[in-house]
């Protein structure tokens, strides 16, 4: 009898006659759909942002780099080393540095990486990333899409690069002449054999590698027009190395360390993005704990709430404990009433997260559009769209948390009612 009892009187009393009780029921009921719908939202795109880049740079980066921190000259004898290695499905050499790239007037800053395009399709599908060809024979380049916008130059242009290898025969001249001024100097004839002048280069590839970093800033080349550029010779700046599993990595480093046994070293894609990868985390675990507080205003509004209804319900508080309902009873009908504001309130607000989520994108387009807002800017943010990923560990924490707060804001109210004295309640007008 004691659970139907406490549950008619507080389905009963979701539904006042009054109106100033019906609307602060309402705005509790509002105030715990807010207070549900934030953090989720907020959560999942912080979640959605985390693994979106990291399948971004597992897509198109190395699981792994090999380098001894200089110029590897016997990469041909530690690549079959490192194939060799359990786990390893791929080992491509590459070269990497800074330059400048130009175009019908246009200088942009860059980053070369040179590849043996059979051995780098090992490790990655180029021709995913790649739009146009993926073949590319001496003196051509793939180049990022961005990077080919800002310098207004498309498939089957020309570019020419600026390597440090382009000026390193004219500074070190200047620096002789610094150093000895009696020396003689040398003629642009002479000149001329020491520098590396820039080939141009015929663009046959756009690269989108789902990264705007990337595309804004990557070009790509033969291996040999690389080694050419910064004076390698046949040497490498390291090995790229894929793996069975990107996300347990370290084991795979450890071997490969070992098989190298100090000759060189390796880094992992979160060794390189570590400090990337601790800020979200540290971002999200700081914005878990501040949006939780939203869920405490909504306890207070539903403590405030019944405050308001056992006052308003004194009287009727006192008939019933004069007919013989028990503390329990009268407890269960309070605390009922404020569980079942929070069920509808975590119902709504579940549904408006899904709700806003699934349409995020096309909101966000609606508030540029209409507003003129940057939200979410590719630029600084990397992706074209609001990347989301809906964990249902943290639905459950979220929601799980809001009812046990709110259940716990629901039972002071209702042990102060419950503990009325009944001649005094009936005493009330």
């Amino acid at each position: 009898m004691q659970a139907p009892f406490s549950l008619f009187l507080a389905l009963r009393y979701l539904r006042p006659r009054r109106l100033f009780l019906a609307v602060i029921t309402l705005i509790s009921i509002t105030s715990v759909a807010v207070g549900i719908t934030v953090p989720i939202v907020v959560m999942s795109v912080m979640t959605g942002f985390e693994r979106t880049l990291q399948k971004a740079i597992l897509g198109f980066e190395p699981h792994l780099r090999v380098t001894n921190g200089a110029v590897m000259t016997n990469w041909e004898e530690t690549m079959p080393l490192v194939q060799a290695v359990p786990d390893v499905i791929g080992v491509a050499p590459y070269v990497q540095g800074p330059i400048l790239l130009e175009h019908e007037g246009r200088v942009n800053p860059a980053f070369i990486r040179g590849i043996d395009v059979p051995s780098e399709e090992k490790l990655i599908d180029l021709r995913k990333f790649v739009k146009g060809t993926v073949d590319m024979p001496r003196d051509t380049a793939i180049i990022g899409r961005e990077l080919a916008a800002e310098l207004g130059a498309d498939i089957g242009d020309e570019l020419q690069v600026y390597a440090p290898g382009n000026i390193r025969g004219i500074l070190e001249e200047i620096r002789r002449e610094s150093d000895d001024p009696k020396a003689k100097p040398k003629t642009l004839a002479d000149i001329k054999q020491d520098v590396v002048f820039p080939a141009p280069l015929k663009i046959v590839g756009l690269l989108n590698s789902g990264r705007n970093s990337v595309d804004a800033s990557l070009i790509l080349v033969p291996l040999s027009n690389a080694q050419e550029l910064y004076e390698l010779k046949n040497g490498v700046h390291g090995l790229s190395v894929n793996t069975l599993h990107p996300y347990a990595v370290r084991a795979t480093q450890r071997r490969i360390d070992e098989v190298l046994d100090g000759h060189a070293f390796t880094t992992s894609w979160y060794d390189e993005n570590r400090e990337r990868f601790d800020a979200i985390n540290m971002e999200r675990h700081v914005m878990f704990i501040i949006l939780f507080f939203l869920i405490i205003v909504a306890a207070f509004c539903i403590m405030n709430t019944l405050i308001t209804v056992t006052v308003q319900k004194t009287r009727e508080i006192g008939i019933m404990k004069a007919l013989g309902a028990t503390t329990g009873q009268i407890v269960w009908v309070f605390l009922v009433q404020g569980m079942c504001v929070c069920v509808i309130g975590t119902i709504l607000g579940l549904a408006a997260s899904l709700l806003m989520l699934h349409y995020r994108n096309v909101f966000r387009d609606w508030l540029n559009h209409t507003f003129h807002l940057s939200i979410f800017p590719a630029g600084i943010y990397e992706f074209d769209g609001i990347p989301a990923e809906i964990v249902p560990q943290d639905l459950l924490i979220i929601c799980l948390g809001a009812f046990l707060l709110c259940s716990l804001a629901s039972l002071i109210p209702a042990w102060i009612a419950a503990r009325l004295d009944p001649v005094k309640a009936l005493r009330v007008d």
